[in-house]
This record gives structure tokens, C-alpha cells and sequence, in this order.
């Protein structure tokens, strides 16, 4: 096998396992999370500190599919890549900070404030920026694996023939 081969196997597998976990995270995890500890503030912990390591190694795995999209000129993959990159890391950089901040200026639940409180909509605009950033992602993915997965050769078909003696 080739190392183009090989990369885009290796491609295909990091994409495949990165998503499964975003799934499990956002279809399991979270959901458990809430449903049964005693409060929304310790289920909140639990998946603030499950997301890091996923955005990060979604970030990484971005990047590694770019560089085989990039070597394989593939620019469908490389923009799905890329858009797996830029959505993790913003996620990362810029939304999970600004919810700490908004956290620690409440100083308590985020429930126990009023509907109407500018934090706790402040709270809800950036946990559903961060919630949307992790779909884009998860989709991007999707559309890279496929198109990855798309672009890896097919194994030689195998032919009968037929041979005067036998046949």
C-alpha cells in the first residue's frame, strides 16, 4: 500500500472516532448528565469538562485530515477539514471563555437568576453558540469522512477465469 493509502485509512479512522465521541457526548453524555445528578450546576461541570478534550482533538484531527486533503488536492475535504479546525477552536478559544466569565459573574446557579437577567441570557446565547459550533463541526466531519472515504481506492475486484482444463 501507498503512504497516500495508508494516510487517508489513518484519515478515515481519527474522523470516524472523533465523531462517534461527538456523538456519544452530545446524545449520551450530556443528556445522562442532567438527567440524573442532583443539579443542572454539577451536570454543567461534568460536560464543561468533557468538551475541552473533544474540541481540542477535534481541532487536531481537522488538521490532520487538511494535510491529507492538501497533499491529495482535494479541496472539498481540505474546506471540511478546515471548517472542523475554525469550529472547535472557536468553540475552545472564544465561547468557552466567555461562558466562564459569565459564570463567575454570577457567582451561583445560572437557575437561580431571573428569566429576564442579562447573564443568564448571555449564559443561554453562548451555550447555544457553543452546542451549534460542535453540530457544525460533527457535520463538517461527516461530509469529510465521506468525502475521504470516497476518494480511498477500492480493492481489486477479483475475477474467475475460466481455464481449458477445468472448465
Amino acid at each position: 500500500m501507498s503512504a497516500g493509502i495508508d494516510g487517508r485509512l489513518v484519515v478515515i479512522t481519527l474522523l470516524a472516532a472523533w465523531l462517534g465521541a461527538t456523538i456519544i457526548v452530545g446524545a449520551v453524555v450530556a443528556p445522562a448528565a442532567f438527567a440524573v445528578l442532583p443539579t443542572r450546576t454539577l451536570a454543567g461541570a461534568l460536560v464543561g469538562r468533557v468538551l475541552p478534550p473533544l474540541f481540542w482533538s477535534g481541532a487536531a484531527v481537522g488538521v490532520a485530515a487538511a494535510v491529507m486533503a492538501w497533499r491529495t488536492q482535494r479541496v472539498p475535504a481540505l474546506v471540511g477539514a478546515l471548517v472542523i479546525v475554525a469550529a472547535t477552536l472557536a468553540a475552545q478559544l472564544i465561547v468557552a471563555p466567555r461562558i466562564e466569565s459569565v459564570r463567575a459573574s454570577i457567582g451561583g446557579p445560572v437557575d437561580t437568576l431571573a428569566p429576564d437577567d442579562a447573564r443568564r441570557l448571555a449564559f443561554g446565547k453562548l451555550h447555544g453558540a457553543s452546542v451549534a459550533l460542535l453540530g457544525v463541526a460533527a457535520i463538517a466531519a461527516s461530509v469529510t469522512l465521506l468525502l475521504t472515504a470516497r476518494a480511498a481506492p477500492t480493492a481489486p475486484s477479483l475475477t474467475i477465469r475460466t481455464s481449458p482444463d477445468h472448465g
